[in-house]
């Protein structure tokens, strides 16, 4: 635990370099505000969304070239870029990169940096474990991808039906680094939900009462619950698959007397409510941003709160809609086709709320505004397609067709990537304190648009034209005439691939440009409505010099604004002032936890766990030892430095003392 004594005084807090006991061994001075050691072995929520932003940016980029591969080899008849086998393992990885080493690690990032400031708690419940899933996220990325080193990548598809997965169909290890790798990311996801769903329970702010809590932060409750629940479930099904590869167990064997169904089932029980841990964050983003550059409160803010909570739920109710292929009966067929129109309703709900919070708001169009903006456009087209498989017809002459691409893409390109690129702009100054380049923004906005959209919308034409999800080649023959040529619009969802690389390449320019000469951010850049805003720009490792009193939903707004007696809002301070009162209150005493590098160790055990159940088992043997270590000096590790390792605290004003244990 480190202990900062803060003197009374308004200057800025300044962290010098002290001894950890927490490090063992390790008895050199560590820097805990600056330094590659506090990155290292940091358990600083702040510093941990940062770094699960920046791995989760690499493998964005890493599943964006994955897919301009796919797109140049159907660019044009008889494609050569890629071979079938390769082609099969492009497509698939790319799927699971983006799923679950992009989306969801980035909404991770947004979750780990801004959930404790919106409830105004100095950190998450338990900082260590936090750190551990930071890792265990990366070691799983890194472990999935080394399959393309040793043998080949993964060839099933991201959902790996059965028997397909199976030795006889895929012989390489592919498959067994996809599920062990997906089994570490899943420890990562489920350690993280318990964390967050603490936080949000415990550690809020005297005042914040559940109704209070932003948009954002309810969002990402209701994620935490779904992945609670659902990781679960895909782990279940990896360790059975991972069992039928490498123990001979016939879980998915038809001549064992199994059936290949019961993985559907548990893939898509796991793999549907998975869609709204992938979208609900970015709600919650565009309904943090909507409000603040529309100059009005969020519509209906119950509403959107209950309606977030009921697709939460219904959810668990559709999966069998990705089945109705598989022969399922009528009644089941009716019963999820109902399901599925049902939980278009709380859908709907949130578009309306949106649609009226911009109604007669006083707009401004930043680059935030304008990607929330394109979020409800294109999540609402992607909608659309999506009520379209609650007709069982339907659906089944569209499965398994690019009609389904266009679909989800929609709904996850134009709905949850849009609504992470909104963050990205709005929060930026929050997180760095720079503004991002809003010239270069709209490059990217606009590059993005038009790509998505050139790329995405004729698969809608080609699926209903009947060109199947995986086909690795098409040849002149038979792509047809006219307007549904098969090789014009596979050449336009091509070209558009690379106008949206081109866009996202304008952001990671951005990026640069801004780290170099970016414009210093003001307190207040965008005269915001939520707590995370009231303090500094980047926040101070403790988040807040004094916790502040939550009176009112929208706690910041009111603190700058005043109803006058003829009902108009009067602003009585700025933000600045706001954040002054704050530090001028500073508490006396502020516990901070210590760095810590065995969430690390104890990470690195997974790995290595899993090459040893693919190569050989002593290895896993030598990773579970490593987990032992880790368990063992995690929980020995002292919660208290002692007053000889303590370096006496620097004099002056504005310094702080910090015991670090």
């Amino acid at each position: 635990m480190a202990i900062i004594e803060r003197p009374s005084t308004t200057a800025p807090a300044v962290l010098p370099t002290v001894p950890s006991a927490a490090f063992g061994a390790l008895k050199r001075p560590v820097t805990v505000s600056s330094g590659w050691r506090s990155w290292l072995f940091t358990v600083d929520h702040k510093k941990l969304g940062i770094m699960y932003g920046a791995v989760a940016m690499f493998f964005f980029i890493v599943g964006g070239l994955e897919a301009v591969l796919i797109r140049l080899q159907l660019a044009a008849p008889d494609g050569k870029v890629l071979n079938a086998d390769l082609y099969n393992q492009m497509f698939t990885m790319h799927a699971t990169t983006m799923v679950f080493l992009f989306v969801m690690p980035m909404a991770s990032a947004f979750a780990n940096y801004f959930l404790p400031l919106q409830i105004g708690a100095r950190d998450v419940a338990f900082p260590r474990i936090n750190a551990f899933g930071f890792w265990a996220f990366l070691f799983g990325g890194i472990f999935i991808n080394m399959s393309w080193f040793l043998g080949g990548a993964a060839d099933g598809g991201w959902f790996m039906y059965a028997p397909n997965s199976g030795p006889i169909y895929s012989p390489s290890h592919g498959v067994d680094f996809w599920a062990l790798g997906l089994q570490i990311t899943g420890i990562a996801s489920l350690t993280g939900a318990v964390n967050l769903i603490v936080t949000v329970l415990n550690m809020r702010a005297p005042g914040m009462s559940l109704m209070r809590m932003p948009i954002f932060t309810w969002m990402i409750t209701v994620v935490q619950f779904l992945l609670l629940f659902a990781m679960p479930v895909i782990t279940v099904a990896l360790f059975l698959l991972m069992f039928q590869r490498n123990f001979d167990a016939t879980f998915f064997d038809v001549a064992a007397g199994a059936d290949p169904l019961l993985w559907q089932h548990l893939f898509w029980i796991f793999g549907h409510p998975e869609v709204y841990i992938l979208i609900l964050p970015s709600f919650g983003i565009i309904s943090e941003v909507l409000p603040v550059f529309s100059r009005k409160p969020l519509f209906g803010y119950p509403f959107v709160v209950f309606s977030g909570a009921a697709i939460g739920f219904v959810g668990w109710g559709v999966w069998a809609h990705h089945m109705f292929a598989s022969g399922l009966g009528p009644v089941s067929v009716a019963v999820f086709s109902v399901a599925t129109m049902a939980i278009a309703v709380p859908t709907g709900v949130k578009v309306v709320n949106w649609t009226m919070t911009i109604w007669g708001g006083k707009l401004s169009f930043p680059v935030a505004m304008k990607f929330a903006l394109g979020l409800v456009i294109l999540f609402t087209i992607g909608g659309l397609s999506g009520v379209t498989h609650s007709v069982a017809p339907s659906d089944t002459q569209q499965t398994d067709t690019y009609y389904i691409v266009a679909h989800f893409h929609y709904v996850l390109f134009g709905g949850a990537i849009f609504g992470l690129f909104s963050g990205f702009y709005y929060w930026w100054p929050k997180v760095f304190g720079k503004m991002l380049s809003e010239r270069l923004g709209n490059w990217n906005f606009w590059l993005m648009v038009i790509g998505m959209n050139m790329t995405f919308a004729p698969m809608h034409i080609l699926g209903l034209q009947g060109q199947p999800r995986r086909m690795y080649v098409w040849t002149e023959a038979r792509a047809g005439e006219g307007f549904f040529n098969l090789g014009f619009w596979n050449l336009v969802a091509s070209i558009g691939s690379l106008i949206l690389a081109v866009g996202v390449l304008f952001f990671l320019i951005n990026i640069f440009v801004t780290a170099r000469k970016g414009k210093q951010a003001p307190a207040d850049p965008w005269d915001a409505r939520s707590l995370e805003w009231m303090t500094s720009n980047p926040p101070k490792e403790h988040n807040f010099d004094s916790i502040p009193t939550v009176g009112h939903l929208d706690e910041f707004f009111h603190r700058k604004y005043s109803e006058s007696e003829s009902g108009q809002l009067t602003q009585v301070k700025s933000g600045e002032e706001v954040i002054l009162d704050l530090e001028k209150n500073a508490d006396a005493h502020i516990h901070m936890p210590s760095p810590s590098y065995w969430p690390i160790v104890l990470a690195l055990s997974l790995p290595v766990i899993a090459f040893g159940l693919i190569y050989s088992i002593p290895v896993a043997m030598v990773g579970g030892a490593i987990a032992l270590l880790g368990c063992y000096g995690w929980a020995l590790e002292p919660s208290t430095a002692t007053d000889d390792e303590i370096d006496p605290p620097s004099s002056g004003q504005g310094k702080e003392m910090v015991h670090v244990g």
